[in-house]
């Protein structure tokens, strides 16, 4: 029958290295304590790995480990220290628990699925006994261990995309990998050297075997994608083209709406959403009245047209076919008189190079836009973000598709 010593050390994973010392119940704290003694003859040293000889043992240190009964559970240690003749004394790491960490990584597994099921970090780290600030820092551990991890495989379609981070115009730069349906990475702000930053953590192998880029028609990012992926087309992701076309109808259908209310005309009064929303999205008493508006002769309704027009562009086969559209549609978009949509117009002809490379690669940010709810509902869950580091941190640890639990000692 093994003594109860032996059969935390089996719990444990322990090596010949180790002993259990004491196990220490205390029924008015309800916690055990397990004591562990150092009894190997050799230690190595965390920096290079070499067997070194022992110098002497740290400070008494404590982890907390899995629960044992709902007790709460902590081992108890002096670590040893080597003396290495290129790196001097150091501390040795133990086999239970990572560098510097305060847990187990028995633990800190149990503690990573806690989080990952929890709506909010606050919730998880209530049912771990913890506080906050650990268990963002087991997250923080989490994720550098899956970066770390990550291999180097290509990647031939990425997108850039920016998301609100603040208040006001506060943006970070997100980098996703469009078919493996992850982010890779996020920089603040939404400038060329935060769009160069996140393409940078990508090896060189990978940025040159990039093959296409979706992104918005920021001028920072065409820079940094011709910068830093040199073979990589840039792709002009429809999403926000039609974000542009909405907001000029918008933009036509307010000025027009002051003009007729001028008159105490309300036809376009509480109109905003038949002229934004997809039409399949309007319940029929909606698209009854949308019908009725379209036929008065409104401005609103030739730069709405002029927008619905434009998404047969992206129903072409060919580059040379989707060109001879544009040009179609170009000619009757500048010649509408209404000042947004002319200015949309002209810009979708700056960049019709990178408009008609879709037809070549066929991606969209839509992997990007997808993230766009779950970001937005980590940041309502913590209220808001003042640290960059915890937002890149949160949207890794749920949206990285990282190896976030650490190896667990064989038993």
């Amino acid at each position: 029958m093994d003594t109860l010593s032996t059969h935390y050390a089996r719990l444990l994973g322990l090596d010949d290295s180790w002993r259990v010392d004491a196990v220490d119940l205390r029924l008015d704290e309800r916690r055990v304590e397990i004591r562990l003694a150092h009894v190997g003859s050799g230690v190595s040293c965390p920096e290079c790995g070499q067997s070194c000889a022992l110098a002497d043992h740290a400070e008494e240190r404590r982890w907390r480990h899995l629960d044992t009964m709902q007790f709460t559970t902590e081992l108890v240690a002096r670590l040893p220290r080597c003396r290495c003749p290129d790196h001097g004394v150091k501390t040795i790491v133990p086999p239970w628990a990572g560098k510097h960490s305060r847990f187990t990584l028995f633990f800190e597994a149990f503690a990573i699925e806690i989080l990952q099921a929890c709506r909010t970090v606050k919730a998880a780290a209530a049912l771990l006994g913890i506080s906050w600030d650990a268990a963002q820092t087991i997250m923080d551990r989490a994720v550098e261990r899956g970066l770390e991890r990550r291999e180097a495989n290509p990647i031939p379609h990425v997108g850039i995309d920016e998301k609100s981070f603040g208040r006001g115009h506060d943006y970070i730069t997100v980098l996703t990998d469009i078919a493996g349906s992850r982010v890779l990475d996020v920089a603040p702000e939404r400038t060329q050297a935060a769009a160069e930053a996140v393409l940078q953590t990508l090896s060189v192998e990978q940025r040159q075997a990039v093959q296409a880029v979706a992104a918005d028609m920021l001028p920072a990012y065409a820079n940094a994608v011709a910068n830093q992926t040199p073979n990589a087309e840039l792709v002009h992701d429809k999403f926000h083209v039609a974000k542009h076309l909405g907001e000029a109808v918008d933009q036509v259908r307010r000025a027009e709406n002051k003009a007729l209310q001028a008159e105490d005309d309300d036809r376009l009064k509480g109109t905003r959403q038949l002229w934004l929303f997809n039409k399949a999205n309007l319940s029929s008493a909606q698209r009854r009245r949308f019908a009725a508006i379209r036929q008065n002769g409104l401005k609103t309704a030739r730069a709405w047209a002029i927008k619905e027009e434009f998404r047969w562009f992206w129903r072409h086969v060919y580059p040379m076919s989707a060109e001879e559209f544009f040009s179609q549609w170009y000619a009757w978009g500048v010649r509408c008189r209404l000042r947004p949509v002319i200015k949309v117009a002209k810009m979708l002809k700056r960049h019709l190079p990178n408009l008609l490379s879709y037809f070549r690669h066929r991606i969209t940010n839509a992997t990007s836009e997808g993230f766009n709810s779950v970001i937005q509902a980590l940041k309502y869950a913590a209220r808001g973000f003042r640290s960059f580091q915890n937002y890149r941190t949160r949207i890794l640890f749920f949206c990285g598709r990282l190896d976030l639990r650490p190896r667990l000692p064989c038993h």
